[in-house]
């Protein structure tokens, strides 16, 4: 199962995803974590995260960059937060993919769909604003809008998380897909 969680800043998805992980019952959790830690507001919200999860028993994976080829076993259930800061990472990283950022994020994607037992995806909802802004920011809004595009179609269940509260967007039909 792939189900891609979305909503604004503070919305509650971060907190919704790992119940959606807890909710599949499995004993192998993992949470890729894609925040870069570049200043004291990233690493006070990286605390504040990982004192969400201490007692939820994830193993945490730290991956900026190089999605694709992130290796994980098949029986996992795989909470990666948050595309936002992944897309970012992959643009503006010495070592990231710079204009192939949509490209190689939804290769990576797609390499974890395949491999483990359930995927769960945090994005964010930062398109509603109405502002025009720099050049270099459209370009990342414009990849992140892609990449999220591509996510929700290949996602089996995609939900807005408002104010604390899951709105079903797409679910999966009576056959489970």
């Amino acid at each position: 199962m792939f189900h891609l969680i979305t909503g604004g800043s503070g919305s509650g998805k971060s907190a919704y995803a790992e119940q959606c992980i807890l909710d599949f019952q499995g004993n192998n959790r993992v949470y890729i974590a894609t925040m870069y830690p570049f200043d004291e507001e990233s690493h006070k919200r990286i605390q504040r995260h990982r004192e969400m999860r201490k007692e939820k028993k994830f193993s945490t994976i730290e991956c900026y960059t190089g999605l694709r080829s992130l290796e994980l076993p098949n029986d996992a259930d795989v909470l990666l937060e948050c595309m936002s800061n992944l897309t970012a990472n992959e643009m503006y990283q010495e070592q990231g993919a710079g204009e192939d950022t949509p490209e190689q994020i939804l290769d990576g994607i797609e390499n974890l769909r395949k491999k483990v037992r359930n995927l769960v995806v945090v994005t964010n909802e930062v398109f509603s604003d109405g502002i025009t802004y720099d050049p270099d920011t459209m370009r990342y809004l414009s990849y992140l809008g892609e990449i999220n595009q591509q996510m929700g179609r290949m996602a089996d269940r995609v939900t807005e998380v408002v104010y604390g509260i899951p709105v079903p967007i797409k679910m999966p039909n009576k056959n489970g897909m």
